[in-house]
């Protein structure tokens, strides 16, 4: 890859990383075309960004940032992000349904990142998945009012 290609990239890396409210790190490995589609295809319904990234172009976007170090052993094999702009929990709970079905267990879940903090893999699906939306967060205003 040339090197401004490189530059470009890291900085539309840097770009989504900084317009996130947050980040799951995958693992696709295992998966084939069909299932990888039909992943895209949920975390679009969802409004969550998807994309295979080079590992070294992500530890040179996130270089900067104090948090960056403990994402080091993540940044290794294939890896996939899927970033949430709108509410933090969107992308966990894509990868929650998506891991039910029997045939896409292989998907593996390596980290999240929620404002600044990086949250274990196998946390991902327990704790971010389960963080309610702004929809079940109005219901329940409402609900109190």
């Amino acid at each position: 890859m040339d090197r401004s290609i490189k530059d470009t990239e890291i900085g539309v890396i840097k770009e989504k990383f900084s317009r996130m409210s947050s980040a799951v790190f995958l693992d696709y490995k295992g998966l084939n075309v069909a299932q990888v589609t039909k992943l895209r295809d949920e975390f679009r319904k969802s409004g969550v960004e998807y994309r295979v990234v080079k590992n070294t172009l992500v530890k040179h976007a996130l270089k900067e940032h104090a948090w960056a170090t403990g994402l080091a052993k993540t940044l290794t094999g294939m890896t996939g992000v899927a970033w949430s702009y709108e509410e933090p929990g969107a992308a966990a709970k894509v990868v929650k349904a998506f891991r039910k079905e029997k045939e896409n267990e292989k998907l593996g879940v390596k980290a999240g990142l929620v404002d600044g903090s990086i949250i274990p893999g196998e946390r991902v699906e327990t704790d971010l998945a389960s963080m309610p939306g702004k929809n079940e967060l109005r219901a329940g205003l409402l609900a109190t009012m």
